[in-house]
Protein backbone atom coordinates (compact mmCIF):
# COMPACT_ATOMS: atom_id res chain seq x y z
CA UNK A 1 0.00 0.00 0.00
CA UNK A 2 1.50 3.54 -0.35
CA UNK A 3 2.67 5.64 2.38
CA UNK A 4 -0.17 8.22 1.28
CA UNK A 5 -3.47 5.66 1.22
CA UNK A 6 -1.59 4.23 4.82
CA UNK A 7 -1.64 7.78 6.58
CA UNK A 8 -5.07 8.37 5.66
CA UNK A 9 -6.69 4.76 6.30
CA UNK A 10 -5.16 4.67 9.74
CA UNK A 11 -6.33 7.75 10.58
CA UNK A 12 -2.96 9.17 11.12
CA UNK A 13 -3.49 12.38 8.86
CA UNK A 14 -7.05 13.24 7.96
CA UNK A 15 -6.85 13.58 4.52
CA UNK A 16 -5.22 11.98 1.47
CA UNK A 17 -3.55 15.09 -0.36
CA UNK A 18 -2.69 16.77 3.50
CA UNK A 19 -0.60 12.83 3.73
CA UNK A 20 0.70 14.00 -0.01
CA UNK A 21 2.25 17.21 1.22
CA UNK A 22 3.76 16.08 4.46
CA UNK A 23 5.50 13.34 1.73
CA UNK A 24 6.37 16.14 -0.58
CA UNK A 25 7.75 18.08 2.32
CA UNK A 26 10.09 15.09 3.09
CA UNK A 27 8.56 14.91 6.71
CA UNK A 28 7.82 11.10 6.31
CA UNK A 29 10.42 8.74 7.02
CA UNK A 30 10.17 4.98 6.38
CA UNK A 31 12.62 2.35 8.52
CA UNK A 32 14.83 5.60 8.26
CA UNK A 33 14.44 6.78 4.83
CA UNK A 34 12.81 9.78 3.77
CA UNK A 35 9.54 8.30 1.96
CA UNK A 36 7.66 9.94 -1.33
CA UNK A 37 4.00 9.48 -1.46
CA UNK A 38 4.44 6.75 -3.87
CA UNK A 39 6.88 4.52 -1.43
CA UNK A 40 5.35 1.03 -0.12
CA UNK A 41 4.43 0.65 3.51
CA UNK A 42 4.76 -3.47 4.29
CA UNK A 43 4.19 -4.82 7.79
CA UNK A 44 6.59 -4.10 10.14
CA UNK A 45 7.91 -1.00 8.69
CA UNK A 46 9.01 2.21 10.96
CA UNK A 47 6.78 4.88 10.47
CA UNK A 48 8.34 8.78 11.54
CA UNK A 49 5.90 11.38 10.80
CA UNK A 50 7.29 14.89 11.64
CA UNK A 51 5.00 18.02 12.55
CA UNK A 52 5.39 21.05 13.09
CA UNK A 53 5.55 20.70 16.83
CA UNK A 54 4.98 17.28 17.05
CA UNK A 55 6.96 13.67 16.55
CA UNK A 56 4.91 10.52 15.99
CA UNK A 57 6.49 7.10 15.17
CA UNK A 58 4.45 3.60 14.62
CA UNK A 59 4.95 0.26 13.49
CA UNK A 60 2.49 -0.95 10.60
CA UNK A 61 0.74 -3.68 11.91
CA UNK A 62 -1.77 -4.17 8.98
CA UNK A 63 -2.40 -2.74 5.75
CA UNK A 64 -6.34 -2.83 4.75
CA UNK A 65 -7.53 -0.78 2.28
CA UNK A 66 -10.09 0.54 4.34
CA UNK A 67 -11.16 0.43 7.83
CA UNK A 68 -13.68 1.58 10.26
CA UNK A 69 -13.00 5.08 12.42
CA UNK A 70 -13.04 3.06 15.72
CA UNK A 71 -10.75 0.31 14.48
CA UNK A 72 -7.90 2.83 12.65
CA UNK A 73 -6.08 2.81 15.72
CA UNK A 74 -5.42 -1.46 15.37
CA UNK A 75 -3.48 -0.68 12.11
CA UNK A 76 -0.59 0.74 13.81
CA UNK A 77 1.72 0.47 16.61
CA UNK A 78 2.71 3.44 18.54
CA UNK A 79 6.02 3.35 19.37
CA UNK A 80 6.80 7.16 20.18
CA UNK A 81 4.36 10.62 20.65
CA UNK A 82 6.31 13.68 21.76
CA UNK A 83 5.78 17.56 21.41
CA UNK A 84 8.82 19.00 20.21
CA UNK A 85 10.02 22.32 22.30
CA UNK A 86 11.53 25.49 20.89
CA UNK A 87 14.96 25.97 21.85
Amino acid sequence: MRIDKYLKVSRLVKRRTVAKDVCVGEKISINGKVAKPSAEVKLGDRIILEFANRVIEVQVLSTPNSVKANEAHTLYELIRDERKTES
